[in-house]
């Protein structure tokens, strides 16, 4: 990476005195993995119980349609800690290597940045996807550099409720677990970021955590479970023909991977698995809890921004999907809210806390709000778009367009209300969210909605790059090849990996 060399060299030398520390103020930097908009603070269901997040939202922006770049942890995540989209990168799948995408070497990652700007970079746990590290990035790591990712407890007679099926994830479980919480894996990453917050540090730093439930499998302590009695669990609200008036690709997207939600509906299991997914969401909201609360009693409680982040939705039976890479608004939306201390030199009297921005916005803006935040030098050109203006005036209305991928070729456009859809095989869907916040009515057969089609259509990258070969990862049998490009979607290779999906008992 000559160019990001270069870039150190001339960050270091921008830092030779010690900075002020609101000129540079520190950063939390929370990821949580899997989490929907079943939050309080989105309110996409009635039954979470999100606390700490409820009361971080009255000290924060809360920015309540945020969307991912892609539906999969690894794209979504390399999105936000390079600042590049999808289409502009190549990197659309979780079964690439990132370090291995031609556009991602050419830029400084998040923590790579923050360190060429004399920043001192930890985090632990689950914040680059799985194995794909960042070494360079960072100072200090949990459980190291090499290894991410603490070891989180697996019962010995796991799977403990899913029955499995042919071509299941075969972490598709959930269950209580008789440990206590401190053998989890989450607390340990929260435990060592709090022994961070704890340490007196000569130079601003970045901290990343990195949280890894509600992700699969969901395998939380008996007390998080006995939060959701199962007599009370209430089930999606679904459509019985909501299938009909989708295309064939969109059909398929439901379906692959061995139709889950067929499954998991015969085995008569799907209250239990919404209950395994609300108590890793709380189990996930005491983590977050306990780290804020860490916060507020270190020596940086004044001079620290705080970043809560979810990398993609989920749907657990909404439009009879389950798991992730899909395009629908609660696969793609995310949870995002920033909090900016008073005093900080880019926002002076800090963020305008306990407001909710009702525009559209993405993942992608991470990166460039941090940028001028922080002052950091060494870097113009983002993808995002710097949020500190709504920061400091959240009722303001951006009336952007924000796209969402998945894989090659399918495309997601959210503007004002509307969702637009657009698959590779060219159906479409189009939904009101003011009248039809479900997505049940797909409009884009109707022709009274097609200048809206027309409009948003026009939206969609007009030269997007194909996925480089040279990251992809090997596949596994349950795994769906990722789409490089329309030849390949079309292609005789790809045809035959998919016939093993078909009638699947």
């Amino acid at each position: 990476m000559v160019s990001f060399i270069v870039l150190m060299a001339i960050c270091n030398s921008c830092n030779t005195k010690e900075p002020d520390k609101l000129e540079h103020p520190n950063v939390l930097f929370i990821a949580i993995d899997d989490l929907n908009d079943w939050t309080e603070v989105l309110s996409g269901n009635s039954q979470s119980l999100t606390p700490n997040l409820k009361a971080f939202a009255n000290e924060s922006v809360n920015f309540k349609h945020n969307y991912c770049a892609s539906p999969g942890c690894n794209p979504s995540r390399s999105a936000v800690l390079t600042g590049l989209h999808t289409y502009n990168s190549g990197m659309y799948s979780n079964y690439q290597d990132w370090r291995k995408v031609p556009a991602m070497q050419k830029v400084p990652t998040l923590p790579q940045y923050f360190k060429a700007n004399n920043y001192y970079t930890a985090g632990a746990g689950k914040i680059f996807h799985y194995s794909q590290v960042d070494s360079i990035g960072w100072d200090d790591y949990f459980p190291s550099q090499k290894k991410n990712m603490p070891n989180d407890y697996i019962p010995k007679d796991a799977p403990l409720n899913m029955p499995p099926f042919k071509y299941m994830y075969n972490m598709f479980d959930w269950g209580p677990i008789d440990v206590g919480i401190e053998k989890t894996g989450d607390y340990q990453s929260v435990s060592y970021i709090n022994s961070q917050l704890g340490k007196k540090h000569d130079k601003p730093f970045f901290l990343a955590c990195g949280l890894y439930r509600p992700h699969l499998p969901w395998y939380v302590p008996q007390e998080y479970f006995d939060r959701f009695p199962l007599d009370s669990i209430k089930l999606p609200e679904v459509l019985e023909n909501d299938l009909d008036d989708l295309g064939d690709h969109a059909k398929e997207i439901i379906q692959r991977g061995g139709n889950y939600h067929k499954h998991v509906v015969e085995a008569g299991l799907w209250k239990e698995a919404i209950q395994g997914y609300l108590a890793s969401i709380s189990y996930a909201d005491d983590m977050v809890g306990n780290l804020l609360e860490n916060l507020a009693k270190s020596a940086y409680a004044e001079n620290t921004i705080v970043v809560i982040w979810s990398d993609h939705g989920w749907q657990l039976g909404e439009k009879h999907h389950w798991r992730k890479f899909a395009l629908w608004e609660n696969v793609i939306k995310t949870v995002m809210m920033i909090k900016v201390p008073e005093g900080t030199k880019a926002l002076p009297e800090g963020s305008k806390n306990g407001f909710a921005n009702n525009g559209v916005s993405s993942l992608l803006d991470i990166y460039p709000t941090l940028n001028d935040l922080c002052n950091l030098q060494g870097r113009e050109n983002f993808d995002g778009q710097s949020l500190v203006n709504l920061l400091k005036n959240p009722d303001t209305k951006d009336e952007r367009s924000v796209i969402t991928t998945y894989d090659y070729g399918d495309y997601s456009i959210r503007k004002n209300n509307w969702h637009y859809i657009q698959y590779i095989d060219g159906s479409k869907e189009l939904y009101d969210l003011s009248t039809d916040n479900e997505e049940f009515f797909n409009l884009s057969t109707d022709v009274n909605y097609s200048n809206i089609i027309d409009q948003l259509s026009a939206e969609i990258p007009k030269n997007p790059i194909d996925l480089p070969e040279e990251s992809l990862l090997e596949l596994m049998e349950h795994h769906i090849p990722p789409i490089r490009s329309k030849e390949f979607y079309y292609s005789k290779e790809r045809a035959e990996w998919m016939k093993r999906f078909e009638n699947i008992e």
